[in-house]
């Protein structure tokens, strides 16, 4: 199950997503979110751990088909008042999903990930019922900020003390341990924990900047390829007909018999 935010950790998350110096960081996040998934209009997309639904607005945005779950009811609350009936919304767990497969064209998880019971279920159920991608944007485990959140939460209590932070290669590889080698794709952003103005905003949308492993922000895209079960194709051979070969076959000469 993971780690359910209860009441004061809905309000506390609502209060800091709200505060202006915040908002560069969500900001940079949210574009790259959509830069690696490359939604198209009226597509289906499922936002696992919508939390108070930050997150789900730039897709409304893109006019997209947006459906949220979330298991904590508290966040469920705040969501369903910042977003009201734009997007329809459920309560249950990222390892459990209760959809059928292929029922969306995405599924993403915005900082959602680090709190399940079992990411690499969760990250199975989230390729089962999408389509065509999957996005997770996580915290760098290596980046300075990740590093500040783990320290802090020795000395106070906070709600990263229930995260698990993943790093770059250890994302990418459960990824392809849950549906093999198709093409993953990662940049990052917010490679300095509190810069932000002009100047800082263009080197963060640099691709080669985006490129470092150690941003803050890591925003990953699997792009799931279809699966086919196949079988042998029997090919008969009539033995009565003399000199007949079958397709593929090399006729044996003389010389070759034993």
């Amino acid at each position: 199950m993971g780690h359910v935010f209860d009441f004061q950790d809905a309000r506390n998350y609502a209060a800091w997503v709200s505060q202006p110096a915040n908002q560069w960081a969500l900001d940079l996040e949210r574009d790259l979110m959509l830069a690696l998934l490359q939604p198209a209009s009226g597509e289906s997309v499922l936002n696992i751990g919508c939390g108070t639904g930050h997150s789900t607005r730039p897709l409304l945005q893109s006019d997209l088909k947006v459906t949220g779950i979330e298991p904590s009811p508290y966040m469920l609350d705040i969501s369903h008042d910042t977003l009201g009936q734009r997007v329809d919304l459920y309560r249950g767990f990222a390892e459990d999903l209760p959809f059928d497969d292929n029922s969306f064209n995405h599924a993403f998880f915005f900082i959602s990930l680090e709190f399940v019971n079992d990411p690499l279920k969760s990250l199975a159920e989230a390729c089962r019922v999408a389509k065509d991608k999957v996005f997770i944007g996580f915290i760098n485990r290596y980046a300075l900020k990740g590093v500040q959140l783990r320290l802090q939460g020795l000395f106070s209590p906070s709600i990263y003390n229930h995260a698990r932070f993943f790093s770059v290669w250890e994302l990418k590889r459960m990824a392809r341990d849950v549906v093999g080698q198709v093409p993953v794709r990662w940049r990052t952003v917010c490679q300095l924990p509190y810069a932000s103005g002009k100047m800082m905003r263009i080197l963060e949308k640099s691709e080669f900047v985006q490129r470092c492993p150690f941003g803050a922000f890591v925003g990953m895209v699997i792009t799931l390829v279809p699966r086919f079960r196949t079988r042998p194709l029997a090919l008969r051979y009539d033995a009565k007909r003399k000199g007949a070969l079958v397709t593929g076959s090399v006729p044996i000469r003389p010389a070759d018999q034993p």
